[in-house]
């Protein structure tokens, strides 16, 4: 067996698009799809996604036929624990890939790309220089203020939110941490420890699709709101894989709950930084029909993705390593 894909980073996190050699799917709906995926082609994910051809950073994005009637293409998100239902780096990348590549015809001055993903339909503007505006499902606070009793740091308040996944976000220095100076293990440790405590004392519940009803990750802020100068945050989500881009489905999540807390107005810019300073912009266009009881709204999120080469990989049936491996942490 031999996939091809197309390697891309957005800000410094890599998006493996895989455009030819997977097999077949039987289901019709994308999330059907994606419950096939984790039953029947496990492996492939595993495969691509851990050593030896990938690592434990490693995401992708696996291009399959849409059933939206408006999508131009549509996608299934894996990473090193899974299948996500939404990523912003990756829909970052997708969007300016299907332009480049001449998926989507390119129009001048910029082209639309529909991308169906698990969580709904995205809807990206890609401009001529390349740089990437994309508009999300719905997003809204789900619960704010809430305490998660933690291990190591015992009581913890967080704030869960959705950005096309749910997240845990707090500010760093309310655990001694810090998102500039903390090492990166530190950070890992504890997005992974609070992720799991929230998921145990937070019920997590989406009114339209239960597939989407769990806590994937846990963003640590600077504490800032991104006003004027750009806020710091780190995403860790799949265990402990740390997102190197600023997350386009966290920002959406954070400018959900600035919106809630009225610390912004739609139409306002705010401005969000990795640990590798790269740059998401992000700004409320609209309100949403609520979702369940709760307000919603769509977030407009930029980015900017670029491509780092291609690949074929094979699947040697004598290869003892062929489904991939990880060593941990």
């Amino acid at each position: 067996m031999i996939l091809s894909t197309v390697e891309m980073h957005t800000g410094g996190e890599p998006t493996r698009i895989i455009v030819d050699g997977w097999p077949k799917f039987e289901s019709r709906t994308l999330l059907d799809k994606r419950r096939e995926a984790k039953q029947r082609f496990d492996h492939l994910r595993r495969g691509l996604m851990l050593e030896p051809r990938g690592h434990d950073g490693m995401y992708g994005a696996l291009l399959v036929e849409p059933d939206h009637p408006d999508a131009d293409l549509a996608v299934l998100f894996m990473h090193n624990e899974g299948f996500s239902t939404m990523c912003g780096h990756a829909t970052i990348a997708l969007a300016r890939w299907a332009v480049d590549s001449g998926r989507v015809a390119r129009r001048e001055p910029e082209t639309i790309v529909r991308l169906q993903c698990p969580c709904g339909l995205v809807t990206a503007r890609v401009a001529s220089d390349g740089t990437v505006l994309f508009e999300s499902v719905p997003a809204f606070a789900y619960a704010l203020d809430r305490i998660a009793p933690s291990r190591t740091w015992g009581p913890v308040t967080v704030d869960i939110a959705y950005g096309g996944a749910f997240y845990a976000i707090l500010a760093a220095d309310s655990i001694g941490l810090d998102v500039r100076s903390s090492p990166m293990r530190a950070i890992a440790d504890a997005g992974e420890e609070i992720t799991k405590a929230a998921a145990a004392a937070i019920p997590i519940e989406h009114p339209d699709e239960p597939d989407l009803a769990f806590l994937y990750g846990t963003i640590l802020t600077d504490g800032d709101d991104g006003n004027g100068k750009p806020s710091r945050n780190i995403c860790i989500f799949a265990g402990r894989q740390i997102d190197r881009s600023p997350t386009g489905s966290g920002v959406t999540a954070r400018l959900a709950l600035e919106a809630t807390r009225r610390r912004v107005q739609s139409g306002e810019q705010r401005l969000f930084e990795s640990c590798t300073g790269a740059i998401f912009s992000g700004k409320i266009v609209r309100e949403a029909p609520p979702v369940g009881r709760r307000k919603s709204m769509i977030v407009e999120v930029g980015g900017r993705a670029h491509q780092t080469g291609e690949a074929r990989f094979c699947f040697d049936d004598d290869d003892p390593l062929r489904e991939g491996f990880s060593l941990g942490h």
